[in-house]
């Protein structure tokens, strides 16, 4: 069912394991052109865009694009009472995780009358996206919704699919999550449409254009996010989910079967990928995934996804090398199972999240680890992290000099301006002291 990449008694280069790693034959640059249309339908058309591929995509027009805010109300009343107290344990804990993320404004003093002051500006406004195609995800709501306002973000527009079988409206269980965090803003919208959507704005259904956009998605919303991207500001391109999992001979096949698995049923297109020195641990690993994917709800899927070309057991000599093989992947999610997870962890440098040791799962951190689930995908984890009060959030510096303190510099910054042939720069300052020489 999945296959086996053996690397044992070779020694790839980074690059050499670049061209060695499972990925999904569709990437993000495949769905640029068709994001890229489906964008500037919205721009050019506006809601009847997105009524057209709403009908398209999700099989249905919506009744309302805005949703009318007694719909989230009631949404908010007919939530299981376990559904609610997860997500209010869910709210509580990202939220403490994510106050963290926020730092203080430090000052620095030059010299006497000379400081740099450092603040951390939120956006005014942003637009968060939440999927809904195969699965309903009320909890990246929290991921999404948390950081922002945890960041301060005074004014924010959730996106969500419309659902055929809710009469095209967005799914009630995502408007309750909405609701509980005081989201009144919610659009039954989906896809690169509404990605579009955000950022440039649709007046006729009330939508401002926002300034920052995040959220997860499948291929077409992580290249849509990459097309607007310097319209608005973006997290990552969040696209299909991925697992990479570092173990040694000690590890529990069958709990890092039940891992890889947890992902698998995401998408036909989710990566999971078990890199291990042990070829006994793969051969039981594989047993496990065979046993365990055929009573698996979503059966067929996780067969997809595991059969996949971006899925695979690797074997490698040892856990040095299969840090190094991750480090090239960049996984969305790292799990570290091994005798000494925490010497792995010292040599790891590229990943979304990590998490360390058997009790440790994928699904904790989707949920209730109080970290944030919204992750960079599809190697990206290079140069992304994921979404967090940060995100929402720009470093801005103050200056603040008195007269004594540029009098000080006055004759360099001359200098430098003269050489340099930006004369005028010199003049400004000059300008403020008429018996220095320009």
């Amino acid at each position: 069912m999945i296959q086996t990449i053996d690397l044992r008694g070779v020694q790839p280069s980074r690059a050499d394991f670049r061209a060695l790693i499972p990925r999904p034959v569709v990437d993000v640059s495949v769905a640029l052109h068709v994001a890229s249309e489906l964008i500037d339908a919205v721009k050019n058309e506006g809601r009847a865009a997105l009524d057209d591929q709403a009908e398209r995509f999700d099989g249905v027009r919506p009744r309302d694009i805005r949703v009318p805010a007694a719909e989230i109300t009631a949404a908010v009343e007919a939530l299981p009472a376990d559904v609610r107290e997860a997500l209010e344990e869910a709210i509580d804990r990202v939220r403490l995780a994510t106050a963290a993320q926020v730092p203080p404004a430090l000052v620095t003093e030059i010299e006497p009358g000379a400081t740099i002051v450092q603040r951390w500006q939120p956006v005014a406004r942003a637009g968060l996206y939440v999927p809904g195609g195969k699965a309903v995800y009320p909890s990246s709501v929290v991921m999404n919704v948390v950081p922002a306002q945890v960041a301060g973000v005074a004014s924010i527009a959730l996106a969500s699919p419309p659902q055929k079988e809710f009469g095209g409206g967005v799914h009630p269980t995502i408007l309750g999550a909405a609701g509980l965090l005081g989201i009144d803003e919610v659009y039954a919208m989906g896809g690169a449409g509404a990605i579009g959507a955000l950022a440039w704005g649709v007046e006729e259904i009330g939508l401002a254009p926002v300034q920052v956009i995040t959220g997860p998605g499948n291929v077409y919303v992580a290249a849509a996010k990459r097309v607007v991207r310097g319209q608005a500001g973006i997290d990552s391109e969040a696209g299909t989910t991925e697992i990479l999992v570092i173990a040694d001979g000690a590890a529990d096949a069958t709990l890092v079967a039940a891992d890889l698995l947890s992902q698998a049923e995401h998408d036909e297109a989710a990566a999971a990928v078990l890199v291990t020195d042990s070829a006994d641990l793969a051969e039981r690993v594989r047993s496990e995934v065979d046993r365990l994917a055929a009573t698996t709800h979503h059966a067929a899927r996780v067969a997809a996804a595991l059969a996949g070309q971006q899925s695979a057991i690797v074997l490698v000599d040892d856990l040095q090398v299969a840090a190094a093989f991750s480090n090239a992947y960049g996984p969305e999610h790292l799990e570290i199972q091994t005798v000494d997870p925490d010497a792995v962890l010292a040599t790891i440098e590229n990943a979304g999240a990590i998490f360390i040791g058997p009790h440790s799962p994928v699904s904790l951190g989707d949920y209730l680890a109080g970290s944030n689930h919204v992750l960079p995908t599809g190697g990206q984890a290079h140069f992304s992290s994921g979404l967090g009060a940060y995100t929402f959030l720009r470093p801005q510096q103050i200056i603040r000099y008195d007269r004594d303190a540029l009098g000080a510099v006055a004759k360099r910054i001359v200098a430098l301006s003269g050489a340099e042939d930006l004369p005028a720069h010199g003049d400004a300052v000059t300008a403020r002291f008429p018996a220095i020489p320009s």
